[in-house]
């Protein structure tokens, strides 16, 4: 054994010493239970998807679900990345990575957890895969092959995500890596490959255990590669990466996820100089309202990612999702693009007392700062609800809804942005599945239950498709007023909003 390993475990065996009593024979106990009970609960469900995904799958769905997949891939490994990955507890960070051990061993842990974060999300990939391609036959085979290659390009992604934060080239690999992703999504879910996917669907099964071996052996390498490049991890990143994480793990222990936004906040604008700059010449609302307007202009690639996201929704209705389900799927895009423009409302209801330095009164502030949000909303909304009609899954001309949903998606928005921390104080009620706290329930659905009663006119006409939806357009006009009406008529006096 190693003087470095040596040196590793003794520090752990000291912190442990000193710190919370180890784990006993009962806690290992409950443990295993609460597992063995997380499988019963799970195995039955599990079983019957599994069991649903034989035969085949329709050219067009087979293109939206594999697009999906692959989103879905890029997605995970865009998180890792932003992540860190590796990283150490927060506690640790602050000393153990300054210190002369060795950091290879000292990370080692933190890799094979990343691993089997990998290897699960692969497990879930593999699922989706073969549920966007089908099986045709021999099902078993089937899913273990896509289960394999799945999990092969997850712990490849993952420890790719892992040799980018040592280097700068991999981490140009990753991009590279990232944008085929998107290129391969937006060519499946085009048409395009549909002769690729029905042969990918119809593969025999000698040609899918080579390609399992070879996706296995690239993720092999990768993952040895990732392990070699751990000491390599300059040490400024780590304390970053760690940093972060225990901020994500501290809000989302207290159950207070709005800490999340100011972190990011907060890390976008650190380490940037701002030039000062007169008051723009417009009323004193509208200036106060201008700062939010800057700064979505000073991120422009963030609104063209907004943008192409309102593409996802007629992915979903290609992949055959139902009418009512794509309207929710809808509404809470255009919600969450919508409380993207409302950093001022929110700052605003955070120290009331700065608001009141301004000079300009809550309501004329709070309807300043609602078209922003409002405006990318309901264009968000009228993009995704075109889309959806253009590859047929709603009637044509639904796209007026999102525009008419633009006050009822800016009122759940400013609402969203004015909430306070978590009450933790509320009842907890039992039900037969379990306890469930209302603080953080009631926290969740703050903003979102406005949003929705004030979209419920759209969202109903979307569910039912009727033959002459003007009705549903002049309620839907009459609701979206009256939500925001109501944000903006009774505001409290500490800034925040009661509705």
């Amino acid at each position: 054994m190693s003087a470095g390993e040596v040196s590793v475990r003794s520090v752990r065996a000291f912190v442990r010493a000193r710190g919370r009593a180890p784990a006993g024979l009962v806690d290992r106990y409950v443990s295993l239970f609460g597992l063995c009970m997380l499988l019963a609960v799970v195995g039955q469900p599990l079983s019957s998807v599994v069991s649903g995904l034989g035969g085949t799958v329709e050219p067009g769905r087979m293109g939206a679900g594999v697009a999906l997949v692959l989103l879905g891939f890029a997605g995970c490994l865009a998180l890792a990345r932003a992540a860190g990955p590796v990283m150490v507890p927060a506690a640790e960070a602050s000393w153990l990575l300054t210190s002369p051990l060795d950091r290879r061993r000292l990370l080692g842990r933190s890799g094979r957890v990343l691993m089997v974060v990998a290897l699960v999300a692969g497990l879930l990939l593999g699922l989706g895969l073969l549920a966007a391609l089908g099986a045709p036959g021999a099902l078993v085979w089937r899913l273990l092959a896509a289960l394999a290659v799945a999990t092969a390009a997850s712990v490849a992604g993952m420890a790719l995500a892992m040799l980018a934060q040592s280097s700068p080239t991999w981490n140009v690999w990753l991009t590279g890596v990232l944008v085929a992703l998107l290129v391969l999504a937006v060519v499946a879910v085009s048409g395009q490959a549909r002769t690729a996917l029905a042969a990918a669907a119809n593969a025999p099964l000698p040609a899918l255990a080579a390609t399992a071996s070879a996706m296995a052996a690239l993720a092999a390498v990768l993952a040895r590669r990732a392990w070699g490049s751990l000491a390599a991890i300059p040490t400024r990143l780590l304390l970053t990466a760690s940093t972060r994480a225990g901020h994500v793990t501290s809000a989302a222990v207290t159950l207070d996820p709005g800490a999340l936004t100011w972190i990011a906040e907060d890390n976008h604008w650190r380490a940037r100089k701002l030039a000062s700059r007169p008051w723009p010449g417009l009323p004193a609302p509208l200036a106060l309202a201008w700062q939010d307007w800057v700064r979505l202009g000073r991120r422009p690639w963030r609104l063209a990612a907004t943008a192409a996201s309102a593409a996802l929704p007629a992915v979903f209705a290609q992949a055959g999702a139902a009418p009512a389900a794509l309207g929710l799927v809808v509404l809470g895009g255009a919600l969450a693009v919508a409380a993207s423009g409302t950093s001022g409302a929110r700052r605003d209801a955070d120290n009331p007392a700065l608001a009141r330095l301004t000079g300009v009164g809550r309501r004329p502030a709070l309807a300043a700062r609602a078209l922003l949000p409002g405006l990318l909303g309901g264009v968000w909304a009228a993009l995704a609800l075109a889309g959806v009609a253009a590859v047929g899954g709603l009637p044509s001309g639904t796209w007026v809804f999102g525009l008419l949903s633009a006050p009822a998606l800016a009122a759940g928005a400013l609402r969203m942005a004015r909430r306070g921390p978590v009450d933790h104080s509320m009842p907890v009620i039992d039900t037969p599945g379990g306890a469930v706290p209302t603080g953080p329930v009631l926290w969740a659905a703050t903003g979102a239950d406005l949003a929705l009663l004030g979209c419920l006119p759209a969202v109903v006409a979307l569910a039912t498709g009727p033959a002459a939806p003007g009705g549903f357009l002049a309620a839907q006009a009459v609701a979206g007023l009256v939500a925001l009406a109501g944000v903006l008529v009774r505001p409290r006096p500490g800034g925040r909003s009661r509705l």
